[in-house]
């Protein structure tokens, strides 16, 4: 694996691989981050970003010239030491720009190496209206694993596409016979663009369910109360901007067609 840099070559036990990707509210880097710490999980190896990633540019710091530097993709783990489930956890800096389906074939080629059979992929589902709370939405390679999801309150929403490597790696995973599973939070539109850890904290309570694993979820409340509050905020005013370029008071309504 000449694409691969290892740092350590653990002997993980039956591992699964949890894989994220930036996309729409950044719900799949949000929660995956957070299992990833408060795991304590281990650096394992990276992806050399070269041949994915066109760069537009570089940073200056203080008025000199940083050298260029590629998006990272990096492997960790997390060894239970037998009390638990081992895992493999992926994430990207950013979603490659070419060779989507070969960096996918990359990442699931180090999880096999590691005898992973299971991967887990955490995605965005958009929606008009803001949830009070999140549901998840779920699809998998197995009707066996749909009846897994479903008797955790995953909602089978039918067809629907999942773009990006979020969605991809599934694919490339059912094509090589793994088990493959996403998960998905419920985003609005309007905030899509916003971090969305409401809908990262519902997706990762049935990930850490699956997984057979229990993390202090408090930092991750707070976060999304804070985030809540700031997309309840530009949903109103959404709302007040409407009523006030697009409807009439019923009495100016009647006037005018009084006068027509």
């Amino acid at each position: 694996m000449e694409s691969i840099k290892f740092y350590r070559e653990p002997e993980l036990d039956n591992p699964c691989l949890v894989t994220a990707w930036p996309g729409v509210g950044n719900v799949a880097v949000i929660a995956v981050t957070y299992l990833r710490d408060k795991l304590n999980a281990e650096e394992l190896g990276e992806i050399d970003p070269a041949g994915f990633f066109d760069l537009g540019g570089v940073f200056i710091k203080d008025n000199l010239v940083e050298t260029p530097e590629f998006p990272k993709g990096k492997f960790f783990y997390r060894d239970s030491g037998g009390e638990g489930k081992d895992i493999i956890i992926f994430l990207a800096e950013a979603q490659p720009a070419t060779g989507s389906y070969e960096y996918a074939g990359l990442v699931l080629d180090v999880a096999q190496r590691f005898g992973v059979k299971r991967v887990y992929s955490l995605a965005a589902a958009l929606t008009e209206y803001h949830p009070d709370r999140p549901r998840v939405l779920g699809a998998a390679s197995s009707p066996e694993l749909l009846e897994e999801l479903t008797k955790l309150d995953v909602v089978m929403a039918g067809d629907f596409f999942v773009a990006g490597l979020n969605g991809l790696l599934l694919g490339v995973a059912a094509e090589r016979g793994m088990e493959a599973i996403c998960l998905l939070g419920e985003t609005v539109k309007y905030a899509a663009k916003m971090a969305n850890p409401s809908a990262s904290q519902a997706v990762l309570r049935v990930l850490t369910s699956l997984l057979g694993v229990e993390i202090d979820m408090a930092e991750l409340e707070e976060f999304a109360k804070n985030s809540e509050k700031q997309i309840r905020e530009i949903g109103n005013e959404m709302k007040r901007e409407f009523l006030q370029n697009f409807t009439k008071p019923i009495w100016e309504r009647q006037e005018n067609e009084e006068n027509g």
